[in-house]
């Protein structure tokens, strides 16, 4: 008699309490204030005495095992074995003891770990997972991150921002768009090429149709053979298409642009979360710097830097000023492709978390 397969554990989100730090363990739930003795490290008191200083780091989100163990070993030499990683793929290590962070933080500059991305800083780029391990990407998420943190790394190990600043990367339009304060997304800018003797081997075409959000998708016979064809006057180039039917390929060298997005917002601190916006639009994808963009995320940064009003988020600011004076401090020209004219859009691409009573 064969043995019965072993049933999946349905245990949901694993319990974090047994991997934390002993103090953090102790005192959750009992803070009594906190600070940051300088960029990069967090200081903690507890209502019994108890401090944690955590000192963060800024780390690869795509990490071979040599790094992971370099991390881990470098926890266990001037730490205390304990780390946890941030929504932004940054490291946190956990010290019972002040006089421990100076000698981390040294080990860590000297490995080429920087240490910032708290307060009102630049943090690490979230981005998409890219020419690695995606199936679709127009471009490389981390390519565009590693390239723009290059040139904006003074701005990761300091808090001289008027407030937080979170930027994001996305390498396909339908996948792994993120809210920012900064966007960088690709744009395709032509329909897809369509290879019909491949479609009828490769794609379900009920599928495919039905994932065309505008309808644009219909079959056809070319050849004899079925196939689909697209309503170029109705395709709005968003790529939908491609990920069940990649003989409808939508990347292009040429017109696969990357666009920029300001004032995004997750949060409800302040202001209510919102959509971010188009700032500048066909923008080179030119791997593997892309100086075209870093150019123009510098310029916005530089002008939210050097205009906002302190604790002002970039939606903030934007909206203090106005969308006519944001184009003219920052120098972007405003293009046909800013005004929302397609008729299938909401009258306000705009959502709130807060609830009234």
């Amino acid at each position: 008699m064969s043995e019965a397969p072993r049933m999946p554990d349905e245990t949901g989100v694993p319990d974090p309490l047994p991997l934390m730090h002993p103090l953090l363990r102790k005192n959750r739930g009992t803070w009594k204030w906190h600070d940051r003795p300088r960029p990069g490290v967090l200081h903690h008191v507890a209502e019994g005495g108890d401090e944690v200083w955590t000192v963060r780091a800024g780390t690869p989100r795509q990490m071979d095992v040599h790094m992971v163990r370099n991390l881990c070993d470098i926890a266990d030499q001037y730490a205390e074995s304990h780390v946890r990683f941030t929504s932004r793929s940054n490291i946190e290590f956990m010290l019972s003891s002040f006089d421990k962070v100076q000698p981390l933080i040294d080990k860590l500059e000297e490995e080429g770990f920087p240490i910032g991305g708290t307060g009102n800083s630049i943090s690490m780029i979230s981005h998409t997972q890219g020419w690695l391990h995606c199936d679709i990407p127009a471009t490389d998420g981390s390519g565009v991150a590693k390239a723009m943190m290059d040139e904006l790394y003074d701005e990761f190990i300091a808090e001289e921002m008027p407030n937080r600043v979170k930027i994001t990367t996305s390498c396909c339009q339908i996948n792994c768009g993120g809210q920012g304060d900064i966007a960088i997304n690709i744009q395709h800018t032509k329909p897809p090429k369509i290879d019909h003797d491949l479609v009828a081997s490769v794609c379900e075409r009920p599928v495919v149709i039905a994932r065309c959000p505008v309808a644009a998708i219909r079959p056809i016979v070319i050849n004899g053979k079925p196939s689909l064809e697209v309503d170029e006057r109705k395709c709005m180039c968003c790529g939908a298409c491609y990920p069940p039917c990649p003989p409808m390929q939508i990347n292009d060298p040429e017109h696969s642009k990357i666009a920029i997005w300001v004032g995004g917002k997750h949060s409800s601190t302040r202001s209510k979360p919102t959509f971010h916006k188009l700032a500048a639009a066909g923008l080179p994808n030119n791997p593997p710097r892309w100086p075209e963009v870093a150019e123009v995320v510098k310029m916005i940064l530089g002008v939210y830097k050097e205009d906002a009003r302190p604790w002002e988020r970039m939606g903030e600011w934007i909206e203090r000023i106005g969308w006519p004076r944001f184009f003219e401090l920052t120098n972007l020209p405003f293009t046909k492709y800013h005004v929302e004219s397609w008729p299938g859009g909401r009258a306000s691409l705009n959502a709130s978390s807060h609830v009234y009573f």
